[in-house]
């Protein structure tokens, strides 16, 4: 009888393979993990891991001692971690034939680790699975190209193209703009075409050097695993020539910021029906439901989607950015969109979450929700017809601090994600702050070194 390992290991041989990546995603979206010989990897079946690795910061430090005892063994256990051989990539870039393989992790007693981001969204999708449903994602992923800078402190800039000057003004769907990188693109797609990576269209967004990559509608697992490399592959085909690419919520003053939407719907695993629609073609209660859960909940879950204080800079009016949880047809300036489509394609687009979002957490937290509306029945306002920015009802925190606080105290969000999963990553989330506030920036220094 083959095994699952069997067939990872024929997969390894087949292309042979001489180095493994093995890694998982923190809270924040990072890859960490460890790289291994591949007779190494094979001969181990894994690979183990400090389970403190999923309470690290953005800059690498930790929570405070006692967050940190209270969800961890004070002995700074292991972690076992198992891979996934349905998350297996190559790594096009590499010099040796080297594949990134995703893992799941486990404590000792073969439990799922509740700190962590993939875990997560299986928690939520077995949601799902035990109504008999199948969730259907399709993100969007924009993201800036810049000009390398090894100072943080020196703006970035809009990289040069092949015609040797960098983008002035709005190019919005320029097929010439976005041709201006495209022996950068052409090694980025065929670099995701040999990971088996779903990519659908690539369109020139608003800002300068700002691209947007669509991927094909799918399942939720196998996507936010595609997005976090599609990351990788992005960065390293910049790098290859010699420009950078970033996912930050809001890189650029006065540019659009970047996000990840996120188009869901949901099926019925057994007639293989979209459950947002009636038999006649219209819009089902349940289909309401969840958009009335993404309403309700959106606000309870926003550093799922706005992770850092820097994510909170998007939302503002004007700028191609949600800055509410209204709902309607054909409308971008809300943050549910629902696209016009046919019945078995009915859809809503969330359209808060950052590129700089975790996958994993981000899709898990829209899912979860729209589940929450859907099995408690909570109803939608009414739509929005024409512009939605000065929509004033269910405003959504402003700043991080208060997205946090919000977030730690909403029981049903806690009854679902779980308590520990709750209090690591508000934790996290505010060492990363307080390491925010202790640099001064430049406005600072611009309005208020000689004037107060």
């Amino acid at each position: 009888m083959t095994t699952k390992l069997d067939q990872l290991t024929s997969w390894l041989k087949e292309r042979k393979i001489t180095e493994v990546e093995c890694m998982i995603s923190d809270l924040t979206g990072i890859a960490r993990g460890k790289i291994s010989p591949t007779n190494k990897f094979l001969d181990e079946k894994g690979m183990r891991l400090p389970e403190s690795v999923l309470l690290q910061t953005v800059t690498g430090d930790y929570v405070e001692d006692d967050i940190y005892y209270e969800l961890l063994d004070p002995a700074d256990i292991d972690m076992f971690c198992r891979p996934d051989e349905h998350a297996v990539y190559l790594v096009p870039w590499a010099i040796e034939p080297t594949a990134m393989v995703i893992h799941d992790t486990f404590d000792k007693q073969g439990n799922p680790i509740e700190l962590s981001p993939r875990n997560l969204l299986k928690r939520v999708l077995k949601l799902y699975a035990d109504k008999g449903w199948k969730p259907i994602v399709a993100p969007e992923m924009e993201f800036y190209l810049t000009k390398r800078c090894d100072d943080p402190d020196f703006p970035l800039q809009a990289p040069l193209g092949r015609s040797g000057r960098p983008e002035t003004g709005r190019q919005s769907f320029s097929i010439d703009a976005a041709n201006e990188f495209d022996p950068l693109f052409e090694d980025m797609y065929d670099w995701c075409e040999m990971q088996d990576l779903d990519l659908d269209t690539l369109i020139h967004e608003e800002g300068p050097a700002q691209m947007e990559i669509n991927f094909r509608h799918g399942d939720a697992l196998e996507l936010a695993d595609q997005i976090l490399v599609f990351k990788r592959t992005m960065r390293e085909a910049a790098l290859k020539h010699n420009v950078a690419a970033t996912f930050m919520a809001k890189p650029i003053t006065d540019e659009p910021g970047s996000a990840m939407h996120l188009h869901q719907s949901v099926i019925d695993i057994k007639t293989g029906k979209n459950i947002f629609s009636n038999e006649d073609g219209s819009m089902s209660e349940l289909f309401l439901h969840h958009i009335g859960g993404l309403q309700k909940y959106i606000p309870e879950v926003l550093p799922l989607f706005a992770p850092n204080v820097n994510s909170f800079r998007r939302f503002l009016p004007d700028t191609s950015a949600p800055v509410n949880v209204e709902w309607g047809e054909e409308n971008r300036t809300v943050g549910l969109r629902v696209p016009d489509a046919g019945p078995q394609n009915r859809r809503v687009e969330n359209r808060l979450a950052g590129a700089d979002a975790n996958p994993y957490l981000a899709i898990a937290a829209s899912l979860l929700c729209g589940y929450i509306g859907m099995v408690s029945g909570a109803n939608p306002s009414a739509p929005v017809k024409g512009r939605g920015y000065e929509r004033r009802n269910l405003r959504l925190p402003l700043t991080i601090e208060a997205a946090l606080e919000r977030m730690e105290s909403c029981r049903d969000i806690e009854e679902y994600l779980g308590s520990k999963f709750v209090k690591a990553y508000v934790a996290v989330k505010r060492a990363e702050h307080e390491n925010f506030k202790r640099v001064i920036s430049s406005w600072e220094r611009e309005f208020l070194l000689l004037s107060v």
